[in-house]
């Protein structure tokens, strides 16, 4: 089990390469840097522009650049906007109603310090930034 999805990290990758150049990138120069494929470095980077991380600009010397200091840019946040969040386990959070679906919350003995637990994970994520 990885902690991050293939998704995130490879995210987390394209905005560390977009911050290490500040005249920023394509989908195919960061597709090439990193061995992966272009139409998938591209669909990222749509989603990451939607998210509000990178901007996109168009023409000869059009690309990819980050929208803010990579500063403020933290792995909480990256996850909450790319992977509609991150859960510890399936009840470890409010703000999804997947734990209706876990038929063991009525007699579950770690639910108290799995939330715990997810709580200090979230803390450290939001403290952990780009740079």
């Amino acid at each position: 089990m990885t902690l991050l999805s293939r998704k995130a990290d490879y995210a987390l990758l394209i905005l560390s390469y977009l911050h290490q150049r500040p005249e920023g990138g394509t989908a195919r120069a960061v597709a090439v840097h990193f061995g992966l494929s272009r139409a998938y470095v591209a669909n990222i980077l749509k989603e990451l522009a939607h998210a509000g991380f990178v901007v996109s600009h168009r023409g000869d010397k059009g690309g990819y650049e980050l929208a803010r200091p990579a500063e403020s840019i933290s792995l909480a946040d990256l996850l909450e906007r790319i992977e509609d969040g991150f859960r510890l386990t399936m009840c470890s959070t409010s703000a999804h109603s997947d734990h209706d679906n876990c038929t063991l919350t009525a007699v579950c003995t770690v639910k108290g310090t799995m939330a715990n637990v997810h709580r200090r994970l979230i803390e450290v994520l939001k403290s952990v930034s780009l740079v």
